[in-house]
């Protein structure tokens, strides 16, 4: 393993860090005998008490240790969630430690995805820090012989400014650690105004390392004695091997043997696809010795997808009635009495994540346990998917996080681990399997395609009356239960059922599409068609009323108010959120267009010939996002962005400067989704396979400029690594039409639709 990359159990992490005293504590999520049995285990007896969970750790020189317990892939999850506890707790950031913690349910929901992961942390952190700080504090009184209440902290000491003496916490770390850990009800906040880095963030923890190269990610990891793995999976979902010639690969030199994988058993889940492993030396072997096996392919019911045909199936489907999803008023009435009727048909084909990182794993099976080193962002499913395919306890498998080099949602699905752990038990050798681009891009789990429907009946202002959505798609639950046709709550909740706007009569219509290939969630899910569809249209009306966009927007979005979802439609599930705490507020929505308007110079500026500007708005994972995209289009049609200024309220802000990368990562992110992004099937086989034919949005290519304005907020901390991505599409796509005149209805803009 890398020496960069610092990995510790939850034992070892005790064991480590109060072996002289430390004092570790943080929120009790666990039972006490269950948590006395480990501690009892595995710590000094001496300590053991005062180890009600594992966040944090203080040592007797003044080290402060924070578990991370989120993964490290881009979005600062590593550093942002522990700096919530590093402020709580008054500790100096110049003096903290962050370690990475393998997957272990004591840390509670580890999934590094869905944009939650501050919003999840928030208050736990807190409470980790202020518990912390109290028993400090109370360490501190004690020894002075003061009242508690006399006694604060200060920038890593308590202070007991009646008598202007204070004490560092590794002094009094060995005093509280005798103390009885607080109660929730008796730890009280620090206040907004005495916050040290919230609202101010800092630079990510591994900042220094990853511009030296020093930093350790997935394919950094090593272990003595380990072999290279690299699998030839079946072209088509569900293909079977029917066989292959074993000897050929053997004569590359360093190949040591080949080795099937067996078929997954549907649904697929996380499982691996099949296929047959190549053994080697290196890489470089691997992918050589692979080249040679000729294997022959059952290739199943799949072999018969072919995109372009499906496409069409989507597009019937969306012009029929569905399964309604929610429903205001009667459409059906007000589209009988005629009068202006506006319709239109929105399309985004698959997407791969295509993250600079390709999946790789290095996993060391031995005795019944298996130890893996895998950049993944859900630690935990590493867990379980393992521990079923080698039919071992889930506590058997130990799986360390490095950094990841990028994940958008891929490295959440951990079917390249589990071949890593197949394949060490095989051999009886440490493997690391590394999948190549093409690999990547060729056999990944992809963003659904996606067939949208719209119509609406509009009154002498042009304004919407009624409002009819369609859309199909096949839905994610199909990874995971068969003949699952029908996206769910949680998708359709996803831009489609909580569209905000005011209409008085309003249907959501979701219509059924098999799956032909692994669908997965990708960055922003399935806000980024549902958000596409919605705004073009809502643009599309503004245009046709002979309206201003903004102006429109906001006509549509109505008055300030809070939108009762369920109300329309039951299951809406508003991201695991309760709506108490984060209502739909259309106030809020209001004032990031208004703001994303401002900013840009929305209406102040003459375009030249082939400019102009779009607007979009869009409300996901809890944060309302307004993008305005300026746009020049040449004489041959090509399309340049000068400028993207997006406005983001995603309440309480811990680290601003990395919600703004963040957002301006969206908009290069959402480039590459309108220029040139699209996965296509002939006869079950995935067409794209490297940049080449899956281009990504080069430097040139981007928005020259991007802004970020970033509402100043009291509201709960909502997510930031996503919503950037769904406003684009459409922002980019009006900016065209009002540069051109031409509508974009279907993505991406390379497509021969657009032609």
């Amino acid at each position: 393993m890398s020496d960069n990359i610092l990995n510790v159990s939850r034992r070892g992490f005790l064991q480590g860090i109060v072996s002289t005293g430390a004092l570790v504590l943080s929120v009790r999520l666990i039972p006490d005998l269950l948590w006395a049995a480990e501690t009892s285990a595995g710590s000094h007896a001496d300590h053991a008490v005062l180890h009600p969970s594992v966040y944090v750790g203080i040592d007797t020189d003044g080290t402060v240790y924070l578990v991370a317990h989120r993964s490290e892939m881009g979005t600062t999850s590593r550093t942002s969630v522990p700096l919530i506890l590093a402020d709580e707790l008054d500790a100096d950031w110049k003096r903290v430690k962050l370690e990475q913690a393998i997957g272990d349910p004591r840390y509670g929901d580890q999934d590094t995805d869905g944009s939650h992961s501050v919003r999840d942390g928030f208050v736990v952190m807190r409470e980790a820090g202020a518990t912390a700080r109290l028993m400090l504090t109370r360490a501190a009184a004690q020894k002075w012989g003061v009242p508690v209440s006399e006694c604060e902290s200060d920038l890593h000491v308590i202070v007991h400014r009646a008598s202007k003496r204070k004490a560092g916490y590794g002094e009094l770390a060995s005093a509280a650690a005798k103390l009885p850990v607080p109660k929730k009800e008796e730890l009280q906040f620090k206040p907004k105004s005495a916050w040290r880095y919230m609202g101010k963030g800092a630079p990510s923890y591994d900042l220094a390392e990853i511009c030296a190269g020093k930093a350790g990610y997935g394919m950094d990891a090593r272990l003595e004695g380990m072999v290279y793995a690299s699998v030839e999976h079946p072209p088509v979902l569900g293909g079977k091997v029917k066989s292959y010639d074993e000897k050929a690969p053997l004569q590359v030199k360093g190949v040591k043997q080949t080795i099937p994988i067996k078929p997954f058993t549907p649904p697929h889940r996380f499982q691996p696809l099949g296929g047959v492993a190549v053994i080697a030396d290196n890489t470089w072997a691997a992918f050589q010795g692979r080249k040679k096996l000729n294997v022959a392919w059952d290739n199943g019911a799949n072999a018969g997808y072919n995109s372009d045909q499906y496409k069409k199936e989507l597009q019937e489907t969306a012009r029929k009635p569905g399964k309604v999803a929610r429903n205001i008023g009667d459409v059906d009435a007000v589209f009988a009495q005629g009068g202006k009727i506006m319709e239109a048909e929105y399309y985004i084909p698959h997407l791969a994540h295509a993250t600079m990182e390709p999946p790789v794993a290095l996993a060391d099976f031995r005795d019944g346990k298996v130890t893996i080193w895998a950049p993944t962002q859900s630690p935990q499913a590493v867990q379980s998917t393992v521990a079923e395919e080698l039919g071992i306890p889930k506590e058997n498998v130990i799986c360390h996080v490095p950094l990841l080099g990028g994940g958008f949602g891929r490295k959440s699905k951990p079917d390249y681990a589990a071949e890593a752990a197949i394949l060490s038990k095989a051999v009886g050798k440490p493997v690391k399997v590394v999948w190549s681009r093409e690999d990547d891009i060729k056999f990944g789990y992809y963003h659904a395609v996606a067939a949208m429907y719209i119509k609406a009946a509009l009154d002498e202002k042009g304004k919407p009356t009624a409002w009819l959505q369609r859309s199909v798609y096949p839905p994610i639950g199909s990874t995971f239960a068969l003949n699952t046709t029908y996206g769910d709550a949680g998708e359709l909740g996803l831009g489609w059922t909580d569209l905000p706007f005011d209409i008085p009569n309003h249907r959501a219509e979701n219509g059924p599409a098999e799956n032909h290939v692994r669908i997965g969630w990708f960055r922003s899910v399935a806000n980024i068609y549902h958000a596409f569809a919605a705004q073009s249209f809502a643009n599309e009306l503004a245009h046709a009323s002979g309206r201003d966009s903004v102006e429109y927007l906001l006509e549509l979005i109505g008055p300030a108010r809070i939108v009762d979802v369920k109300a329309s439609a039951p299951e809406y599930d508003n991201y695991g959120a309760s709506t108490k705490d984060y209502p739909l507020d259309t106030a809020r929505m209001r004032r990031v267009v208004e703001l994303a308007a401002e900013k840009s110079g929305w209406g102040k500026r003459t375009p030249g010939k082939g400019s102009g500007m779009g607007i979009a708005v869009h409300r996901s994972f809890l944060t309302y996002v307004a993008t305005v995209v300026e746009v020049e289009v040449d004489d041959k049609g090509e399309v340049k962005i000068p400028s993207v200024h997006t406005a983001v309220d995603a309440g309480i802000v811990v680290n601003p400067e990395a919600t703004r990368a963040q957002f301006e990562g969206a908009a290069v992110f959402g480039t590459s989704i309108v220029r040139s992004g699209s996965i296509t099937a002939k006869n079950g086989v995935i067409e794209q396979s490297n940049f080449n034919d899956y281009p990504v949005a080069r430097i040139n290519e981007g928005p020259y400029k991007t802004t970020v304005h970033i509402v100043d907020s009291d509201a709960p901390p909502a997510g930031v690594g996503e919503p950037g991505v769904p406003p684009f599409a459409p922002a980019v796509c009006n900016a065209i039409f009002a540069a051109t005149g031409k509508r974009i209805r279907e993505l991406p803009l390379s497509s021969t639709a657009n032609a």
